[in-house]
């Protein structure tokens, strides 16, 4: 199969040809290629860097099926690239499937003892067992580890870190030894010193961030994952939570200023990326909401468009739009850094080399 595209290849300006042969990108003209569009703009394709397939939304554990689907509204999303930030079920399946987005596996979340949502992690009952958990998870996943920072503490009403500062130090070295990157689950303040001290690589949600949080994150580049879609849930959260007003009352001031907070990081210099935490209570698909809130945020159109594209991709280790690189790219009938609306509607997805028609509701393979 020999395909032709044609149109503006950001994060770059100018009008370029672009074709697809064996599902590898060239730039290079090749013969009897099929023009696929010819005036548009090409993005490489999308990254959800926190998301769970095979969880279902509202809740459990996700079947094949239903992780097969869950994926599938991914790619026609143009979400390409997904880093699951922690799943029950165990999805390598999905590797074997070339219509379906690549999925980077942060293994089973690790948390203690009713200090997360009910069967979706490891619950360790010992602190001190944390090291060890955390590497087993490092080889079995795709380089990344998934930790809950901090949680509802109910013996006092609140947010609560789960975890000692040593503890941390010695389960991120552990990580680190594997060759993996640790992330963490983290809604407050407390938490976040002990985890940035400790040499974590990623914060996800990240809510709590104070000046002296998000400064150390800039110093040593951590990256934030900050989900804003999921965040804006925090009012609904703070509803069903009577019995700890405490509670109720520190979520709402989290979702009140996390826009602020977001803008704040980034005006830092911290690195920041797309991630909708889609399974559970965020429905999946939904990449485009994420990149117009982090617009909400301060964002210019361009940062937020490099911010689940060009740059995440980097910072994952996948390659963009260039020879010899896998062909996985959206295409765009108008350009989005001038509406950034237009990324809910893709005119093509491309993966591995294959064309999914977005123009209509029926996907027409090539």
């Amino acid at each position: 199969m020999r395909l032709h595209f044609r149109g503006v290849v950001l994060p770059g300006e100018d009008v370029r040809d672009l074709w697809v042969h064996d599902g590898l990108v060239s730039f290079a003209p090749i013969a009897d290629a099929d023009t696929v569009h010819a005036a548009g703009w090409i993005v490489p394709g999308l990254v959800d860097a926190h998301c769970h397939v095979g969880i279902k939304y509202g809740g459990g554990h996700e079947d094949s099926d239903g992780a097969v689907a869950q994926a599938e509204v991914e790619r026609d999303a143009g979400a390409l690239l997904l880093r699951d930030a922690g799943s029950p079920i165990d999805t390598r399946f999905l590797d074997d499937r070339e219509d379906l987005p690549r999925i980077i596996r942060a293994g089973r979340h690790i948390a203690r003892p009713k200090r997360y949502i009910r069967e979706l992690g490891i619950d360790l009952d010992d602190e001190r067992d944390l090291p060890d958990i955390v590497a087993e998870q490092a080889r079995r996943g795709d380089g990344w580890v998934k930790i809950v920072g901090d949680w509802i503490d109910r013996a006092v009403g609140d947010l609560a870190p789960l975890w000692s500062d040593a503890i941390l130090k010695e389960a991120i070295g552990a990580a680190h030894r594997e060759g993996a990157r640790v992330t963490a689950h983290v809604f407050g303040e407390d938490a976040l010193p002990g985890l940035l001290e400790a040499g974590i690589d990623c914060i996800e949600h990240g809510t709590g961030l104070t000046d002296d949080t998000i400064d150390l994150m800039a110093r040593n580049q951590i990256a934030l994952v900050p989900t804003l879609i999921n965040i804006d849930t925090f009012p609904g959260i703070a509803d069903s939570a009577t019995k700890f007003p405490a509670y109720a009352a520190h979520m709402r001031d989290l979702h009140r200023r996390s826009r602020d907070t977001v803008a704040k990081a980034h005006e830092a210099g911290v690195p920041i990326y797309t991630g909708t935490d889609a399974g559970g209570s965020i429905r999946h698909g939904l990449i485009a909401d994420e990149i117009m809130a982090l617009s909400g945020a301060g964002f210019s159109a361009h940062d937020a468009l490099g911010a689940s594209a060009w740059n995440a991709r980097a910072w994952l280790g996948h390659p963009g739009i260039e020879p010899g690189a896998p062909a996985d790219f959206v295409v765009y009938q108008e350009d989005p850094r001038q509406n950034l609306a237009v990324v809910a509607s893709p005119a093509w997805v491309v993966l591995r080399g294959r064309v999914y028609d977005r123009r209509d509701p029926v996907t027409a393979n090539r």
